[in-house]
């Protein structure tokens, strides 16, 4: 079976890890500090905090805005459940917006119906990869945490994702672009939000009785982020190459592929694509020992109860996420190109 994702990693990494133990030194420390300003110097912000995961960061962003009981915040249906868990863990309430079809993004004119004078923040996603129109989304007053988890690397406008929003998050999971296993990391120009942060992440040997939390990332996880991003570039050429092969063979079989809009630069963290049959697709597909899913279990508004999310709705029916990572081989593209062709010939592949 050529698996769904699985992360990149080569003796660099490994050697990164056993420098590490060799030391002796396994939780946060320089390692840590290193990944933070290496990554911070990546996207050109000035101040970063790493963390124990993406949800984490996403938690503690909230904090430092000061997100709380009775504020709102807006985050996309069609995306991963750790925005709603996070907005739940501040106490606030989540306010849920429609996609754009096209790009998979947060519709910015839904969100502009959304704004109330309870509106504490706007949660970003650049899904799959894709930037986000964060020109529009900027341009609406409220403070924006830029959700790069799946878009390390990514630029709008020339300029990398994670610099546009008032505080950017960043995942490290072990399928993410960077993977570190677990880990997620926040980054803003506000040198006070990130202080703020770091007070938050870990509770120990504190004068003062107050929440915090035990959110601190290990030199173990750093030493493997710091060799991954070392190699970030390397690792979006190569799934920009996969993405190439794909939108060939899905041209020949007059499917549609996925939408690049100008001034946005994607590093397809996945390849999804949009099916009349999807269910019959991913099946076939795993039939034949490739594994797609769907990119997204299950939009945000579903498990809240909520209607009229009409295009998050027929994405979330019809989206298909078919295998794209670096270490991919050849004879995997092969079989994978074969297959897909194949249920494009007995028409299980027809493009919405």
């Amino acid at each position: 079976m050529i698996p769904h994702s699985r992360p990149t990693l080569d003796e660099e990494d490994r050697q990164a890890v056993l420098d590490v133990l060799q030391a002796g030194r396994l939780v946060q420390g320089e390692q840590v500090a290193g990944f933070e300003a290496d990554l911070s110097a990546m996207i050109g912000i000035s101040h970063a905090a790493a963390v124990s995961s993406g949800t984490a960061a996403l938690h503690l962003a909230l904090l430092a805005l000061g997100a709380g009981d009775g504020d709102e915040v807006i985050c996309p249906s069609y995306v991963c459940s750790a925005l709603l868990h996070a907005v739940r863990c501040a106490k606030a309430t989540p306010i849920i917006a429609d996609i754009e079809r096209d790009t998979f993004n947060i519709d910015v004119q839904d969100v502009k119906k959304r704004i109330t004078e309870k509106t504490k923040a706007i949660i970003v996603p650049h899904l799959f990869g894709l930037p986000a129109d964060m020109a529009e989304i900027t341009s609406l007053g409220i403070p924006v945490i830029e959700d790069c988890a799946q878009a390390p690397g990514s630029r709008f406008r020339g300029r990398f994702t994670g610099s546009y929003g008032l505080i950017s998050m960043f995942s490290f999971y072990a399928t993410k672009v960077i993977a570190a296993g677990e880990g997620g990391m926040l980054l803003s120009s506000d040198a006070g939000l990130i202080e703020k942060i770091k007070d938050l992440r870990d509770y120990d040997e504190r004068e003062e009785d107050a929440l915090r939390y035990n959110y601190k990332m290990t030199d173990m996880q750093a030493a493997l982020g710091r060799s991954q991003l070392r190699k970030i570039d390397g690792f979006i050429k190569r799934r920009r190459e996969i993405a190439g092969h794909y939108d060939l063979i899905l041209k020949k079989a007059g499917i549609p592929i996925p939408v690049t809009p100008p001034e946005r630069d994607h590093i397809y963290y996945r390849y999804v694509i949009l099916l009349d049959q999807a269910e019959q697709f991913i099946e076939a597909m795993n039939q034949s020992g490739v594994a797609c899913r769907r990119p997204v279990f299950k939009p945000l508004h579903r498990y809240l109860g909520l209607s009229g999310y009409s295009v998050t709705d027929d994405v979330w029916k019809r989206a298909v996420s078919i295998p794209i990572y670096p270490s991919l081989t050849q004879l995997d593209l092969f079989v994978i190109a074969e297959n897909m062709r194949n249920a494009a010939f007995s028409g299980v592949a027809r493009g919405c």
